[in-house]
């Protein structure tokens, strides 16, 4: 159980609290040192470690911004990390600010290691998931072209509809009809 003065530490990047504890981000996956300069986690999405191995134990990745563990995140690590974010958050409006925000890290150097390891920007990534959802929702569902790009993250239906054609060859409603036809 988290304490008022553990969650005033984590709130104000206390840096007397660390050691004491490490805190995760169930959300994220990621856990960091009370003093980490990281945006604050809602109440409900922090749990509470003695120690850094204990919270590696719980699958919690350390993060790249305070390193917690003492040691540096590897690369390969951080982008497992953000294809996870992205596959949990494709949904929402993502741009990379917030996806940098969300992994602990800045824009440019997230871009900058995606790209090393992936050979792709994150938003591409980001693209491509928002697309294998929405194939799958085509197939799936009777939900219409514009429902289904709102429900996959897209900000309009038309902005969708080219994605798709670029990706696949055809528009969303010929995918569906020569899928099922």
């Amino acid at each position: 159980m988290m304490t008022t003065e553990q969650w005033r530490a984590i709130q104000t990047n206390d840096a007397t609290a660390d050691g004491q504890f490490f805190y995760g981000v169930t959300s994220t996956g990621i856990f960091c040192r009370p003093s980490c300069h990281s945006r604050v986690p809602r109440h409900e999405h922090v749990q509470l470690f003695p120690t850094a191995t204990a919270a590696m134990a719980a699958g919690f990745r350390p993060c790249k911004r305070c390193r917690p563990a003492g040691l540096a995140v590897t690369s390969a690590s951080w982008v497992a990390t953000i294809d996870d974010l992205i596959k949990t958050h494709y949904a929402e409006p993502l741009p990379l600010a917030k996806l940098a925000q969300l992994a602990h890290g800045a824009p440019s150097y997230l871009q900058h290691v995606y790209r090393a390891e992936t050979g792709q920007t994150p938003l591409t990534t980001l693209k491509q998931v928002r697309l294998q959802q929405a194939q799958l929702l085509l197939l799936t569902t009777t939900l219409s072209s514009k429902v289904i790009a709102q429900k996959c993250g897209f900000q309009s239906s038309a902005y969708f509809s080219t994605c798709f054609k670029q990706q696949f060859g055809q528009t969303p409603r010929q995918y569906r009809l020569r899928q099922k036809g």
